[in-house]
């Protein structure tokens, strides 16, 4: 249901109160999550990381591990984010998460988008920024999880495409960043990059869309943490049939073009989905 019926409707003075003491909680609860979160990382950076580098010798094997932990850390916090009442989400098509080699695409209104979708894959994978190999607190985990480094040119298709073809679930964000929140408030994504496209095409592997919707915004762009909405929020991750770029692009296109014409169709495909979906259908 859309956010202007909630708004719309008339709250009495004791509504009002309990709401402002609902969203002060929130707040709390939401700066407690996110302590815990930074404590489980560093004992799991100091203690659990160098341990798994001790006994695992096999690089491959570790990583498959470290991963497979992360997942499930992961869904320890949203978990503890839900319990607390900072959040509510529910995951429809689930099951279309349980396989391996997938290449997934996703909008991203928030922040934990990559924490809720983490959470939900064994082995999984993801582009990490330059900017964390060169801090000295990200580059250890980076290194163990064995994820793919965000440079330019073709090698980051290359590795996009390898690790999916060794049965990694894959993760890319194809707007790049989270969505501005004017375009989040209007049910759209941002301009999508090419990257997912690319690797679509040139890898010819198909396309896991989930579609993320929430009932209000939550640190989205512009959002600080402790800028808590209203009500809690209501994430829904809905996982799509697969898009697969050989039936999007007519046949003989030359890569170029067919990741150009498959970001368009994915744009469109995210636009439309969202703009159908008010989170309670």
């Amino acid at each position: 249901m859309p956010d202007a019926f909630f708004m719309s409707l008339p709250v009495s003075v004791e509504g009002k109160r309990r709401l402002s003491l609902e969203r002060c909680w929130r707040i709390v609860a939401t700066g407690f999550c996110f302590m815990v979160f930074g404590l489980g990382g560093l004992i799991v950076l100091c203690i659990l990381f160098p341990l798994l580098s001790l006994l695992v010798w096999r690089r491959t094997l570790r990583q498959a591990w470290a991963r497979d932990f992360m997942s499930v850390y992961f869904g320890a916090f949203c978990k503890l984010m839900s319990i607390t009442g900072v959040i509510s989400y529910e995951v429809r098509g689930r099951e279309k998460l349980r396989r391996r080699g997938l290449l997934i695409v996703a909008n991203h209104p928030s922040l934990i988008d990559v924490v809720m979708l983490i959470s939900l894959l064994r082995r999984p994978d993801c582009v990490v920024k330059t900017a964390a190999w060169r801090n000295p607190f990200m580059i250890g985990p980076a290194l163990l999880f064995g994820f793919i480094r965000n440079q330019d040119g073709p090698q980051l298709v290359d590795d996009c495409i390898a690790s999916v073809r060794r049965g990694n679930n894959l993760v890319i964000f194809p707007e790049g960043t989270r969505t501005r929140i004017e375009a989040l408030l209007s049910r759209q994504v941002n301009p999508l990059q090419r990257g997912a496209a690319n690797v679509a095409v040139r890898g010819s592997l198909a396309m896991t869309p989930v579609v993320i919707t929430v009932t209000e915004p939550m640190l989205s762009k512009e959002q600080p943490w402790y800028r808590a909405p209203d009500r809690r929020p209501h994430f829904v991750l809905n996982v799509r049939d697969d898009l697969n770029p050989i039936h999007l692009v007519p046949a003989d296109t030359t890569p170029v073009l067919a990741a150009r014409i498959v970001t368009e169709r994915l744009s469109d495909f995210f636009n439309h989905e969202l703009k159908k979906n008010d989170c309670t259908d």
